[in-house]
């Protein structure tokens, strides 16, 4: 459950992402992120992605007709039998990246005790694959839900695609209370129709059910994944702050805390902890990378963590 912030939370580490519900200008505070992100990110992910072969291409593509002159290696025999004409496979130069990110924006993300929102923490997630991808032609999608609606961007490349990208996920309305977001849907949306083999993104908070494991579990086969998990600290323990009433913004249900009571803190600090751990189990399942950002924590540097960690595990290190 989720509620209204606790007296006495946290403070943070400096490393807060623009609080984008404030008053400002929504490009004032995207140009502050972007400035922090090229910052801090610059340079760490250059050439190291899926594909990188000189060539024309290993990624198989469509079947087309045989023209005098085609590579008769490329021959793709199990069509030219079904046709009784002879074809060949094209292949796409995969030199090039194609990242698909899954936003979800359903209201239990318009939660947050310490330096922002998880809102606002999940676009700064999407900024951060965004300055770490989209380079030398490669190219950046997104399917954002709120549970009230699915926006889908197409993946194109360049800066200047990622920066309305992310103005058009700032202005995304947020979702009214009681509607519950569909992450499973948003996810299985990118295996129909199928995309040529590249990275697939999901941020979240993932909580709920877990019916999102099945579907990303099916794009594991093609894809490399990796999950951003958004948390903040009230969701992993209570503070003493006395009776304390709670609401879910999915459900709309609400319930008193007496946060007072030891017992009750342990409780949820354990329950809390058991649901964190099932999350993370299912992610593993899937085979997806697991990035956990927090509303209290320098999210850039746990960014940058994980991706050091990701490079040396590539190159022979210790691996995750």
């Amino acid at each position: 459950m989720t509620g209204p912030s606790p007296a006495g939370a946290p403070g943070g580490t400096g490393g807060a992402p623009p609080h984008f519900g404030s008053g400002s200008s929504s490009a004032v505070l995207l140009r502050r992120l972007e400035l922090t992100v090229r910052r801090r990110l610059d340079g760490l992910l250059q050439g190291d992605h899926l594909g990188l072969v000189p060539g024309s291409g290993s990624e198989a593509g469509d079947a087309r007709t045989y023209h005098p002159g085609d590579d008769v290696r490329r021959m793709d025999w199990a069509v030219t039998a079904r046709t009784q004409s002879p074809h060949v496979r094209e292949t796409v130069a995969d030199r090039e990246l194609e990242t698909w990110v899954v936003l979800d924006l359903s209201a239990s993300l318009d939660f947050g005790t310490a330096d922002s929102e998880k809102r606002d923490l999940a676009i700064a997630g999407l900024a951060a694959v965004g300055h770490l991808t989209v380079r030398g032609g490669n190219r950046l999608g997104a399917v954002v839900t709120t549970g009230e609606r699915v926006d889908r961007y197409p993946a194109v490349p360049g800066r200047l695609a990622v920066d309305r990208l992310l103005r058009s996920v700032v202005d995304t309305p947020r979702a009214g209370s009681g509607r519950r977001g569909d992450l499973a849907a948003a996810i299985d949306s990118l295996r129909r129709p199928p995309r040529r083999r590249g990275l697939v993104v999901v941020i979240s908070d993932f909580l709920g059910d877990l019916d999102w494991e099945r579907p990303l579990r099916g794009l594991s086969a093609r894809h490399e994944l990796l999950a951003i998990e958004v948390v903040d600290p009230r969701e992993l323990e209570l503070t003493d702050v006395g009776l304390l009433t709670v609401v879910d913004p999915e459900s709309g249900q609400t319930l008193e805390v007496p946060t007072g009571n030891a017992d009750v803190r342990r409780r949820f600090a354990e329950g809390a902890a058991a649901q964190r751990a099932e999350i993370a189990a299912a992610l593993r399942r899937a085979g997806a990378g697991h990035l956990r950002l927090q509303t209290d924590r320098d999210w850039m540097a746990d960014v940058v963590a994980y991706v050091a960690h990701r490079r040396r595990a590539g190159n022979g290190g210790a691996s995750r």
